[in-house]
């Protein structure tokens, strides 16, 4: 009877697994496919590996001047949201103030705000101050946006930190600037890395703020010029999955990379929380 709910559990998650895949299979085959042979059969395989969209998808998306607009908006932004929430999270964490309860309070609710429900008074105030169409404007919507979360996420984990540490810092002659940036920020590392991907993640794959901040193709993140393949009355699917790909292929390298820094945040994260 063990045995028989152990192999279920392990085919119930196999089948999850390839169901996940499914999605990846079917951009991964068709990018080498014509529109032609994607609308007869999305998921036979290519008669032979057909470069031509990926070379055509990487003119068209001018993808060396839109890849470096993601990644300054998205490297900057994360950068300043983990420096800002780590030091609001520290004063929570340490000063026992009122204000500081109510400020917290207040971040916490605001994560469960969706970003519909604020689109339009803010593309409002930012017509009204003539920041449209601005990188920075992305910049400052991202730390914004992201800070609430992270400071919910440092506030815990911060808060495991002995005092002890910053005491005997304190008794050395160490100041209190010198003991956040020696201390308490390496202490940081593995939520900060979290952080660091899941902000990561959400900025470079945001459509919609982008969508409706930033009109100029020169100043357009690779998801935007991906949507520029697609129309009213007509797609061209081998360009858009092509698309994807370019736009897929950066992210993933990304996570490749940073996915043990990634687990080890949040089994430390849950065990100190």
């Amino acid at each position: 009877m063990k045995n028989t709910k152990k192999w279920s559990f392990y085919i119930f998650i196999t089948a999850c697994f390839l169901v996940f895949l499914i999605p990846f299979y079917i951009v991964i085959v068709n990018v080498f496919k014509d529109n032609k042979a994607i609308v007869n059969n999305a998921l036979a395989l290519p008669k032979s590996l057909d470069f031509s969209a990926l070379a055509d998808a990487f003119e068209k998306m001018n993808y060396a001047r839109t890849f470096m607009n993601s990644l300054l908006i998205t490297l900057v932004s994360v950068s300043l949201t983990i420096v800002v929430a780590a030091m609001c999270a520290y004063l929570f964490a340490r000063k026992n103030w009122k204000i500081n309860k109510i400020i917290f309070m207040v971040m916490v609710v605001s994560m469960i705000i969706p970003f519909q429900t604020i689109m339009i008074p803010l593309v409002k105030n930012f017509s009204s101050l003539g920041i449209m169409n601005n990188r920075a404007t992305m910049i400052f919507f991202y730390i914004g946006a992201n800070v609430p979360m992270a400071v919910f996420m440092f506030h815990g984990f911060m808060k495991s930190i002995p005092y002890e540490l910053e005491e005997a810092a304190k008794i050395d002659g160490c100041t209190q600037v010198g003991i956040f940036v020696r201390i308490i920020l390496p202490l940081l590392k593995p939520i900060a890395s979290t952080i660091f991907i899941l902000n990561f993640l959400g900025t470079w794959n945001d459509f919609l703020a982008p969508f409706i901040i930033l009109t100029d193709n020169s100043k357009k993140t690779l998801p935007l010029m991906t949507y520029m393949f697609t129309g009213q009355y007509f797609t061209d699917y081998a360009l858009v999955l092509a698309g994807l790909i370019l736009t897929m292929l950066p992210i993933l390298i990304v996570y490749i990379f940073m996915q043990k820094n990634i687990i080890e945040g949040v089994a430390q994260g849950a065990v100190k929380g």
